[in-house]
């Protein structure tokens, strides 16, 4: 089955009170001024300084259920779709759950993570739950402190991340409703599972092993060119597979929203791809890569712009590390 008939309801978004723009990072670096911009198109990013993560979630999440005129009363399971985590136990689903202050509710909350496509993955996955019945409302949250791990040695993936939140909710299409997901695709080669990853806080490098001489293996490590070579040769073959199923081109969709990985990911999906400058919903500039977090705002920012309407079709699509690639085909 591939056809789901699932609406989003309501989206939100909440960005820390913190900006930092490029000319600040450029000093952070020691990098010579503008090297910052020119490297990776974004101009200011959001960096959480008081906030956690289950705090920025839980205000995404509030802002989610305003826009489609709900309350948590009217949610029915809630999920992180978050490629980094506040704490390793509970589920940082547990602890947005807390800070919406719905201790007591007993609605069920737990994470799904593949990285920068969390989002993405944790939609495929509960859609068919709301298709099937087993779920009315689905709250979707990704909420991401990337500033925390950043190896700042590494510049130029330094100077790429922003912190953020983004909330969806989800529900059952009515009778009279165009809105479902049409389709999906998400595959994973593994022979670049090193090319993006952090080796250290799990039970393999444990946090107890932490050390001076062992702190690099604890921050976000990443091989750009690596990851772009292979994505460059995967993606055109993993758009015809997502996209030939149902007699699509990439000229029927109104819009697509990618993760933004980065700006140079973005020049490699309009070449490769085809895509016209007016199809891609571009937010990098104004909060640069903000991992799972990113598909959700450029999917609210479309909303919120007008960019898209009901009835118009739209493909999310993304890299994670893995190497993973998503997408997903759905009417708004």
């Amino acid at each position: 089955m591939q056809i789901r008939n699932v609406k989003i309801l309501g989206t939100g978004k909440y960005l820390p009170r913190r900006q930092v723009t490029s000319e600040e990072i450029d000093r952070m670096l020691g990098v010579p001024a503008g090297w910052t911009l020119h490297k990776s198109d974004v101009r200011v990013r959001h960096f959480a300084a008081e906030e956690t993560s289950s705090q920025m979630g839980a205000l995404a999440a509030e802002a989610a259920l305003r826009d489609a005129g709900l309350t948590f009363a009217d949610i029915d399971c809630l999920v992180c779709t978050s490629g980094t985590m506040e704490q390793p136990i509970p589920s940082t689903a547990a602890l947005i759950q807390e800070a919406m202050k719905q201790g007591e509710s007993g609605v069920p909350a737990f994470d799904v993570n593949c990285t920068c496509l969390s989002f993405l993955v944790g939609l495929d996955l509960l859609s068919y739950l709301v298709h099937a019945g087993r779920y009315r409302r689905v709250l979707l949250v990704s909420t991401e402190i990337a500033s925390a791990g950043l190896n700042w040695e590494q510049k130029e993936s330094a100077a790429l991340f922003g912190d953020g939140a983004a909330a969806v909710v989800i529900g059952r299409a009515g009778a009279g409703d165009s809105a479902k997901i049409i389709g999906s695709v998400i595959e994973t080669y593994s022979r670049g599972a090193h090319l993006s990853e952090i080796r250290g806080g799990g039970t393999r490098l444990h946090a107890s092993r932490h050390t001076e001489e062992t702190a690099a293996d604890y921050l976000f490590d990443m091989d750009g060119s690596a990851i772009y070579r292979m994505a460059s040769k995967l993606l055109p073959g993993f758009v015809s597979r997502l996209l030939n199923p149902f007699g699509m081109r990439i000229s029927d969709l109104r819009l697509v929203v990618p993760h933004q990985g980065s700006a140079m990911a973005m020049r490699l999906m309009r070449r490769k791809l085809g895509i016209a400058d007016e199809q891609l919903m571009y937010i990098t500039p104004e909060h640069g890569n903000t991992i799972a977090a990113s598909l959700p705002m450029g999917l609210h920012e479309a909303i919120r712009q007008g960019r898209i309407v009901r009835g118009d079709r739209v493909m999310l699509l993304g890299t994670s590390a893995g190497l993973s690639i998503g997408g997903m085909v759905l009417e708004y």
